[in-house]
C-alpha cells in the first residue's frame, strides 16, 4: 500500500483531513537537526492548531512556540507550552484578552509583538490594571510591508517606550520575511540576508542607545535553514511540521515530508471525462490558483470548476474511477486547509484509529 492509503477508509466520511503522526515526528526531528538543537527553535502553531502536535514538539524538547491568534496561544499553553509568542499585534478587545491570557496561564511565559505607540500604551495600561507584566517584541518590517516598523529613530524611540512603560518588559526584536520563497537557493539566501540587515541595523542602534535586546526571532519556513546559520536568533518555521504541495514544489532543497493528506470521493460523473469530487472551497484552501490539491492517482487531472462543496476535474482517466471512489491528495497550502476542518483523522500503520479536534481553528476558546 502507498504510505497515504488507509485500510479502513470505508469508515471515514469525506472530505476529511488525515494526519500521519510518524511523518509529523520525522519533520519535527528534521527541524531540530537544521536548527542544531532545540534551543533556537520557536515553531509556529498556525499550521497545525492541534494540542497533540504541540505535545509532540514538547516530547522532543522544544519549549518555545509562536502563534497568530489568542486561541492558538491558549491552546499551546493548555497543552503545556512554557513559552508562547503571539506574533500578531493585539488591538481593540484583544488587548485585554491577551492580558487575561497572561493572568490565567501563570505557568506560561507569554509575549506579543507591537509596532504602534497607542497599542503599546494600551497594553501597558491593561497590564498595570491586571497586575501582570507583558513581554513585548518590537515588530520590524523586513521588506514584506505587511506589519512592522522600519529601522530608524522612530523605531528606537518605540523600543525605548516599551522598555520603560510600567507593566511591560522588552523582549527583543521580531522580523518575518514571508515574501521570500525563491526556488533558487542563492537568490533566497541573498534576499534573506538583505531582510536581516534591518534586524542588524536596529540591533546596533538599540545597543548604542543602551537598550537590551534579550531575543531576536526571525523568519518562516522558506528562510528557516538560512537564518538557522545565525547563532544569535530564534527561528520560527511553521509549515514544515505538515508540509504541503506548494513548498515541496518551490522549495525542493527542504527535505520535509507531507504529513497531512485530504481524503475525497467521486460524487458524480457528469460527462465521460469529468469527475466531481466532494472537495469544495470548504475543504481545501482556495486562495491560490489551481491546482489547489495534488491528487496522487490523478496527477494529470485539470480543475475546470470549484465551488463551496464541489471540485470538478477533467481527466482522460475518468472511467477508472466510479462514483464513490476514494482519492487522496496533498493540499497546495496546508495552513488554511487545516483551519477548514473540525477534526483530523489520525492514521497509524495504515489504519485510521483516532480523531484529534482542531481546537485552535476557533477564534475564541475560553478567553
Amino acid at each position: 500500500m502507498p504510505w497515504y492509503s488507509v485500510e479502513n477508509v470505508a469508515d471515514i466520511p469525506s472530505p476529511a483531513l488525515l494526519v500521519y503522526p510518524d511523518r509529523v515526528e520525522r519533520n519535527i526531528r528534521h527541524m531540530i537537526e537544521i536548527a542544531g538543537g532545540v534551543e533556537r527553535l520557536r515553531p509556529h502553531m498556525k499550521t497545525n492548531k492541534l494540542r497533540e502536535v504541540v505535545r509532540m514538539h514538547l516530547d522532543q524538547g522544544i519549549v518555545k512556540f509562536k502563534c497568530a491568534t489568542i486561541a492558538e496561544a491558549e491552546m499551546a499553553a493548555a497543552a503545556g507550552a512554557p513559552d508562547v509568542l503571539l506574533a500578531y499585534q493585539p488591538v481593540g478587545p484583544n488587548v485585554k484578552r491577551f492580558v487575561h491570557l497572561v493572568e490565567t496561564f501563570s505557568g506560561t511565559r507569554f509575549s506579543a509583538v507591537a509596532d504602534d505607540e497607542a497599542t503599546i500604551r494600551a497594553l501597558s495600561a491593561a497590564a498595570v490594571e491586571a497586575g501582570v507584566t507583558v513581554n513585548l517584541f518590537l515588530d520590524l518590517d523586513g521588506g514584506m510591508h505587511r506589519t512592522g516598523i522600519a529601522p530608524g529613530d522612530s523605531a528606537v524611540n518605540l523600543y525605548r517606550l516599551l522598555s520603560t512603560l510600567p507593566g511591560l518588559r522588552a523582549a527583543g526584536l521580531h522580523m518575518y520575511d514571508g515574501h521570500i520563497h525563491d526556488t533558487d537557493l542563492d537568490v533566497r539566501q541573498k534576499a534573506a540576508d538583505e531582510a536581516f540587515t534591518h534586524v542588524e541595523t536596529m540591533r546596533d542602534a538599540l545597543a548604542a542607545a543602551g537598550l537590551a535586546i534579550p531575543r531576536v526571532v526571525v523568519g518562516g519556513t522558506p528562510t528557516f535553514p538560512l537564518h538557522a546559520k545565525r547563532t544569535s536568533v530564534e527561528c520560527s518555521p511553521g509549515t514544515s511540521v505538515f508540509w504541503d504541495f506548494s513548498y515541496s514544489t518551490i522549495l525542493p532543497d527542504l527535505d520535509f515530508a507531507p504529513a497531512v493528506v485530504l481524503l475525497t470521493r467521486v460524487i458524480s460523473k457528469p460527462e465521460r471525462n469529468l469527475l466531481c469530487l466532494d472537495l469544495g472551497h470548504k475543504a481545501v484552501a482556495s486562495e491560490n490558483p489551481h491546482p489547489r490539491v495534488k491528487l496522487f492517482d490523478l496527477e494529470d487531472a485539470k480543475a475546470v470548476g470549484h465551488s463551496e462543496e464541489h471540485l470538478v476535474l477533467e481527466t482522460e482517466h475518468a472511467a477508472d474511477f466510479p462514483v464513490g471512489s476514494a482519492l487522496y491528495g496533498v493540499p497546495w497550502h496546508v495552513c488554511p486547509t487545516v483551519a477548514l476542518h473540525n477534526e483530523a483523522i489520525v492514521v497509524r500503520n495504515g489504519r485510521a484509529d483516532e480523531r484529534w479536534q482542531i481546537v485552535a481553528r476557533a477564534r475564541t476558546l475560553t478567553i
